[in-house]
């Protein structure tokens, strides 16, 4: 697993062989954040990052200049192995959470410009996920939600899902807030 771009391009991350996450592939990380560079400025972003697992995508975007990145992980080999990492590469913006990831969502009142979900694929509650972050207004007036997932999830009949890409067996869902119309 790398870094792809920013101050830290090209850096290798390696959690131990026992480590039980299973990381975005760089191919599908890579792909998605040339999506994401076409209409985002990472500088002034609060991101959330949940199932933060290896910690991958809270370093992507904290190389890339987001202001603000909560990685919110319930395991806790996993948080240890985030936290060491964020410490080693001295990414200050990183803030690591122990937390189921469920129990933060209905309980956390903050808002983000970006949450991202990597739950496991065969996790049967991820489907609630977009239900949850709507229904607790946890995304700023322009946020973006991403849910990594796989072939057999299809959120397109969701009121707030925008757009859906796949880079090998990786599937990514866009949700924004709809906006009332006056």
């Amino acid at each position: 697993m790398r870094i792809v771009s920013g101050t830290h391009k090209g850096r290798r991350i390696s959690p131990d062989k026992n480590f039980k996450a299973r990381p975005t592939t760089d191919f599908a990380k890579e792909n998605l954040f040339n999506v994401l560079n076409n209409f985002i400025d990472f500088e002034d972003l609060s991101v959330l990052d949940l199932f933060g697992g290896t910690g991958g995508i809270s370093y992507e975007f904290a190389s890339r200049g987001a202001e603000k990145v909560m990685c919110v992980e319930k395991n806790h080999n996993h948080f240890s192995f985030i936290q060491k990492t964020v410490k080693d590469l001295k990414f200050e913006q990183i803030q690591v959470i122990k937390s189921d990831v469920f129990r933060f969502l209905r309980n956390f009142p903050q808002k983000f410009d970006l949450i991202f979900a990597d739950p496991p694929f065969d996790m049967k509650s991820l489907v609630t996920i977009p239900d949850l972050v709507f229904e607790k207004e946890l995304l700023t007036e322009d946020g973006l939600l991403i849910v990594e997932h796989g072939a057999s999830n299809d959120f397109s009949a969701h009121p707030n899902f925008t757009e859906k890409r796949v880079y090998g067996s990786v599937n990514f869902s866009f949700f924004k807030t709809i906006q009332e119309s006056e």
